[in-house]
């Protein structure tokens, strides 16, 4: 086998898939960089990647990186990675790794502002969306419940948390306020789906989507990258490829909304 994973690019105005880089490597989930080359994670580290390969980002020891991972508005690298005590996340810092949500498990999903959107599981170990101010450091739980939630992103404005719940019996794509107040299903199907993105211009929501009957959000199955408006209205498939797990976990939009990047995966030998 060439190559185990693809990092491409999906082009709104053709419809067009561009292949940036294809690596016998597993990496995943990647992050869309202003300057044009992307972040991915693999073999439990972070990479810069662009059409002539993959570079490492130097992460402390002792830290085994997830595919939760992005860019603050600042610029900073936030991700979450492992020491042996459950996921954490972390602010990447000149003089190496600061943790900036004191609980954990805690995995990284969105940014805006000051705040930070994120999946917490606490004491009772349930998945719900949470959200802090990295100016006070105060964690608010938004989604109360025994329902699986997972996967937030900020609407363009910052006004709304998108997430996919299972609230309803398996993963859909849901939209609430930032306060957690209106939350609910933006539309129901026999699918079952994962990751909602919206678009920096917010006129489009990105979602992955699996075949009915799918349990969690596993790798390497037949799924759809999936569009539509913000109303739920307008859903169509953008592309079928190989893929899940690692695929669009996290904001993959180009800074100006005219793409998406998302990871194609060869079957493993």
């Amino acid at each position: 086998m060439t190559w185990r994973s693809s990092l491409e690019v999906h082009d709104l105005a053709t419809g067009a898939c561009q292949v940036i880089l294809r690596t016998p490597m597993l990496i995943e989930a990647p992050n869309w960089h202003p300057e044009g080359w992307f972040l991915v994670n693999g073999e439990g580290l972070l990479w810069r990647a662009d059409a002539d390969g993959l570079t490492p980002i130097p992460t402390p020891e002792g830290l085994r990186c997830n595919n939760d991972h992005g860019f603050l508005p600042d610029g900073r690298i936030v991700f979450s990675a492992h020491n042996g005590q459950g996921a954490g996340i972390y602010v990447l810092e000149p003089a190496g790794a600061q943790q900036i949500v004191p609980l954990r498990p805690s995995w990284w999903h969105a940014a805006h502002g000051s705040r930070i959107a994120y999946a917490a599981a606490r004491g009772d170990r349930v998945v719900r969306i949470a959200e802090m101010d990295m100016e006070t450091g105060e964690e608010r739980i938004l989604t109360p419940g025994a329902a699986h939630h997972d996967g937030p992103d900020y609407s363009a404005c910052g006004s709304f948390i998108w997430f996919n719940s299972d609230a309803t019996g398996h993963a859909q794509i849901w939209r609430m306020r930032t306060d957690g107040n209106e939350a609910a299903p933006v539309f129901r199907d026999n699918r079952v789906n994962w990751f909602p993105h919206p678009s920096p211009c917010g006129g489009h929501v990105l979602y992955l989507s699996y075949p009915p009957g799918t349990l969690e959000h596993p790798r390497d199955l037949e799924v759809q990258l999936c569009l539509m408006s913000p109303t739920g209205d307008d859903r169509r498939v953008a592309a079928r490829i190989f893929g899940g797990q690692g695929s669009i976990n996290v904001p993959c939009w180009a800074p100006d909304g005219h793409a998406f990047a998302f990871m194609r995966y060869a079957p493993a030998v």
